[in-house]
């Protein structure tokens, strides 16, 4: 084989490949894709095979401190088999419906939920927003949601904001789920004083609430609800994977009472962008023209749709390995209750933790700087990231890029500076 090599950069959506070589060779088909088994030479035959492109992989970098991120799951970086398929995607333009990638990642996602079909967004904040919108056409529209719901609390009142549909909230309990009391008395009557109640938002998992699962029986209930009063209902599932994972139940079980859900690619399934919206074929296409209305159009996007195909085939399998590292770290946590940390265990269902710090001389953002900042002595420094939530608790979140050894560290620094 004649080989001409020649040494460049390759900037991509961000994606920066490095030490290219360019060569001419023949297409080499792989099989190790297919059994999501890559090694690096496989990795190699697949860019040469398609593009006459070898790929050299950098050397990890190991100098400096070691970083264990446990903010969020929204960390997480694609896998080398994700970078390959954002490489050799077929792309078009979007909007006019010509990427082929697209359509497959669509087609896959309202397969997997048992929906007719599905919407590729930029966002979960644009895929609940498009959502509640569809649902609820006329401004002065009602929603009924949690109080302490994740499109309540984070996204900017985006419904109202920009929908004009007036959200009521419901009271949250501990394990997620809506007081549904609390919800029977606040869907209002027809009468030309009141909005007009439209829908029911359901989170699973919940955020807020550290990742609690909402099971199908209580999804029943909301159903029976919903068509005693002809309200429709919507699934924020940012996280509905780690539910699935958790109950040992297939992910369209925990929708089936729904009539739409947005999921989230870039939390756990490790995608780097893009959330899913699910429903009947004619919602999907009157949230796809509000979609384009709020600039949520994208054009040759094949490039990391591709990577989202193998979140929801691959990355959805390997869930439980970030909930049992969860629970390790909630297990190291309850050790720690002479210095002054609170958890229930029991309440760690999937990928959050979320515990308390109850000391007068540390805040929480005083622990969660020390914990990001080096120590003392030591061979390599260890720097842990978590969320200060409030002035009492703290949040960790694992992912596929966490091992039970940089939860064993987490635990160990921990336990340092609480001892000092």
């Amino acid at each position: 084989m004649q080989v001409a090599f020649a040494r460049l950069r390759l900037h991509h959506f961000g994606f920066i490949a490095r030490n290219l070589v360019i060569c001419k060779a023949r297409r080499i088909r792989n099989p190790a894709m297919a059994s999501g088994e890559v090694s690096e030479d496989s990795l190699k035959q697949v860019l040469v095979g398609r593009y006459g492109v070898l790929y050299v992989k950098p050397k990890p970098v190991t100098e400096g401190p070691k970083i264990v991120d446990l903010r969020s799951d929204t960390v997480t970086k694609p896998t080398e088999e994700m970078r390959v398929a954002m490489f050799e995607a077929e792309v078009g333009d979007d909007v006019f419906g010509d990427d082929p990638t697209v359509r497959a990642l669509e087609k896959k996602a309202s397969e997997i939920l048992n929906k007719e079909a599905a919407l590729y967004v930029p966002s979960g904040t644009m895929g609940n927003l498009l959502s509640v919108m569809t649902h609820c056409p006329g401004h002065g529209d009602e929603v009924l949601l949690g109080d302490r719901s994740h499109i309540s609390l984070y996204e900017q009142g985006g419904v109202a904001q920009l929908g004009g549909v007036h959200p009521r909230t419901i009271k949250n309990l501990p394990d997620g789920t809506l007081d549904l009391d609390d919800l029977r008395r606040k869907i209002l009557p027809e009468d030309q004083h009141f909005t007009v109640s439209r829908l029911i938002c359901v989170e699973n998992t919940h955020n807020e609430m550290g990742g609690r699962v909402i099971r199908p029986e209580f999804m029943e209930k909301v159903a029976e609800i919903a068509r005693e009063k002809n309200l429709k209902i919507h699934v924020d599932g940012a996280r509905i994977f780690n539910a699935a994972t958790a109950l040992g139940l297939p992910v369209a079980k925990l929708v089936e009472r729904a009539d739409t859900v947005s999921i989230c690619l870039s939390k756990g399934l490790g995608a780097p962008i893009g959330s899913v919206v699910a429903g009947s074929s004619e919602f999907i296409k009157k949230a796809r023209r509000l979609r384009k209305a709020l600039g949520g159009g994208m054009r040759q996007v094949g490039v990391i749709a591709a990577p989202a195909i193998i979140a929801l085939e691959e990355m959805s399998k390997n869930l439980q390995k970030d909930h049992d590292n969860a629970k390790r770290l909630a297990q190291g946590l309850v050790t720690m209750k002479d210095l002054g940390i609170e958890v229930d265990v029991s309440s760690v269902e999937t990928n959050i933790v979320r515990f308390d710090l109850v000391r007068d001389d540390l805040t929480t953002e005083e622990l969660v700087e020390k914990l990001d900042s080096p120590e003392e002595g030591g061979e390599r420094q260890v720097l842990v990231k978590m969320c200060a939530l409030s002035s009492q608790t703290i949040r960790a979140v694992t992912y596929h890029q966490v091992d039970a050894a940089d939860i064993d560290l987490t635990i160990e620094k921990l336990k340092r500076l609480l001892q000092k």
